[in-house]
């Protein structure tokens, strides 16, 4: 364990007490850097590789330790975000084996994207994959993202091939996405993982913005309004049920 201290990487920030980051309470560290550009990011200035906050994972780990008492008793643990996680593979698997050490549970918030080929050590080691799915459509998925869903897909067939829960995460957007083709769409494609436990949807917003401007981005979804969360809840309501069923039936 005292090598996986010494790794180090580049997180954005972390918030101590999250609570719509996985289950319970969690430590949410948000990695610095990301691949894609999505149309609907809020966080735009964890994009950049090369900036950060530079820490070494024995440094991390002691932070986190220190709120321990608090998420383990609500069921919680830690939940590294970003960015994305697979940008820093390394320094991801050091953070997992030390909290796996202390019995903590682990959730990987994350698009698929990273930077090698092969996640086995990464999936082995996390509790939890919450896995955002950004279109089902290859041209929409482009589009929305500027990367290749191809790459996505990758990621997505290895996290199959493991026990590690998956949560499927989908933000619902005007125009883009909000309506029920394919709400139900993501519901099948959700029935592809034998290891689902959840679908979230999560209604755009764009709490984001002055984000954009501050760096001197454009932001590309600036006549969309924000979507209606009372559709949002039926529809959740709708595929809660679809997954359930899916679930009574494979068990």
């Amino acid at each position: 364990m005292e090598e996986c201290r010494k790794v180090k990487g580049k997180i954005h920030s972390y918030e101590s007490m999250g609570l719509v980051d996985g289950p319970g309470v969690r430590f949410v560290v948000f990695f610095q850097g990301c691949k894609l550009r999505c149309s609907f990011c809020h966080n735009p200035d964890t994009w950049s590789q090369t900036i950060g906050n530079e820490i070494t994972a024995g440094e991390l780990f002691d932070k986190i330790k220190r709120y321990k008492p608090y998420f383990m008793s609500s069921g919680g643990g830690v939940t590294f975000s970003g960015g994305d996680p697979l940008l820093q593979p390394e320094f991801l698997t050091a953070m997992l084996k030390l909290c796996k050490a202390e019995e903590i549970h682990t959730a990987i918030d994350t698009a698929g994207i990273g930077n090698i080929t092969d996640y086995s050590e990464i999936l082995s080691l996390a509790d939890l994959v919450m896995l955002d799915v950004k279109h089902l459509d290859d041209l929409e998925y482009k589009k929305i993202t500027g990367g290749d869903i191809e790459d996505y897909r990758k990621f997505a067939d290895q996290l199959r091939r493991f026990n590690t829960d998956v949560w499927l995460r989908a933000v619902i957007v005007p125009t883009i996405n909000n309506n029920p083709s394919y709400i139900r769409a993501l519901s099948e494609y959700a029935k592809t993982f034998s290891n689902i436990k959840k679908v979230e949807l999560l209604p755009y917003h764009t709490l984001g913005v002055n984000k954009y401007k501050e760096l001197g981005i454009e932001y590309k979804l600036s006549d969309i309004l924000p979507m209606d969360k009372s559709v949002i809840d039926r529809w959740q309501i709708k595929i809660n049920s679809e997954i359930s069923e899916f679930l009574k039936k494979n068990s």
